[in-house]
């Protein structure tokens, strides 16, 4: 087993990382807490696959267990479905000493830990990410949300679990998209922060390999937001190099209505425009968007969209990282290391047409 200790003074959890945990996840969670009760909340999914072998786990270590599941999808990621989870965890008579546990990719994470959070001004929470992109991403950190139809993630809270189960075998059944779609968001750490990681994913040769990869990935992605949260919780500075590739990731998945672009593959679009644009401009070292370019094309992923710029503009106009009418634009000055460029909203969009000209880097 790997573990990864976060450290968040009386808030700190850790992230164990083993093949089969999903079978101890009861035994994991009882040493972690007291509760009598565990609400399960789960997409429909993921509740057919893995719902009864995570129910019989934490039964054996003495939960009582009410499973919460709504449909799949980042349509259900709504203020609808979080009302009818508080419905249910009213219901099931939670306390504040009770578990809440999150199963499944992104919007499970992100919805049933949003609730977590709040339900009687919160009660603990732990994360079971079973896709890769959460399993490298969303599960660790601390951020909960749910969409509004503004925009993504615009109504959520910074609230870290009590600790985030990670079962590498849960993600070889995957679909290749959703493999991909997680390794926009490996490519994205290698880019922010580890060259040595980009090469580890340049160097996969095929899907074999990328499978025999995968605990590796997940650790270095896992360990080094780990760090970040760790010297920046709240998303003040550092943290905000992991929105790289974000802005217009956020407004392609927006402008399909979340039903064209996973969010990985929205977010490699947005890494592969803003990168072109800084290297245009004389801000990234040359030849750094052809690299990162090859790189997701290898994970089949888009590096352009469809969408109209001036449409993703106008809905980067509600991204939830704006300061006022300024933003945090996060670009490359090489492979293995980000910057942030804060400018006015209405720069932001001179910078996306190329009409803005900063000089070298």
């Amino acid at each position: 087993m790997k573990k990864i200790r976060v450290n968040l003074r009386k808030y700190s959890y850790d992230i164990q990382i083993e093949r089969g945990i999903l079978e101890q996840a009861g035994e994991r969670m009882r040493q972690i807490s007291g509760a009598e009760k565990a609400a399960v909340i789960t997409d429909d999914t993921v509740n057919a696959l893995y719902g009864d072998r995570l129910e019989e786990s934490m039964k054996e270590a003495g939960f009582a267990v009410r499973r919460i599941s709504f449909p799949a999808g980042e349509t259900s990621k709504t203020l609808s479905v979080l009302d009818r989870v508080y419905g249910e965890l009213a219901d099931f008579g939670m306390t504040r000493s009770d578990l809440a546990v999150t199963l499944g990719g992104g919007v499970p994470g992100d919805l049933g830990g949003f609730a977590a959070a709040t339900y009687l001004r919160g009660i603990p929470l732990v994360q079971i990410p079973t896709s890769f992109l959460a399993q490298i991403d969303s599960s660790v950190g601390g951020k909960v949300a749910v969409d509004l139809p503004m925009g993504k993630n615009l109504v959520g809270s910074f609230y870290q679990p009590a600790g985030v189960l990670i079962d590498p075998d849960l993600i070889s059944s995957l679909p290749v998209r959703y493999l991909h779609d997680g390794m926009a968001e490996a490519v994205k750490y290698g880019c922010i922060k580890s060259i040595r990681l980009f090469e580890l994913l340049e160097r996969i040769q095929d899907r074999e390999e990328m499978h025999r990869k995968l605990e590796q990935i997940i650790y270095e992605c896992c360990m080094i937001k780990a760090r970040i949260v760790e010297r920046d919780e709240y998303d003040l500075g550092e943290r905000m190099q992991l929105n790289f590739g974000h802005t217009l990731g956020h407004a392609a998945e927006a402008f399909f209505h979340y039903e064209t672009y996973t969010h990985g593959e929205g977010v490699a679009v947005g890494m592969s425009m803003v990168t072109e644009m800084s290297e245009k401009q004389g801000l990234t070292k040359p030849g750094t968007a052809a690299r990162l370019e090859t790189l997701l094309k290898k994970f089949e992923l888009p590096i352009h969209t469809e969408a109209p710029l001036e449409d993703l503009l106008a809905l980067a106009e509600h991204d939830k990282k704006k300061r006022g009418d300024d933003l945090t634009l996060i670009i490359l000055s090489c492979i293995g290391e980000a910057r942030p460029m804060r400018m006015h909203f209405a720069d932001f969009q001179k910078f996306m047409k190329g009409e803005m000209h900063e000089g070298g880097h």
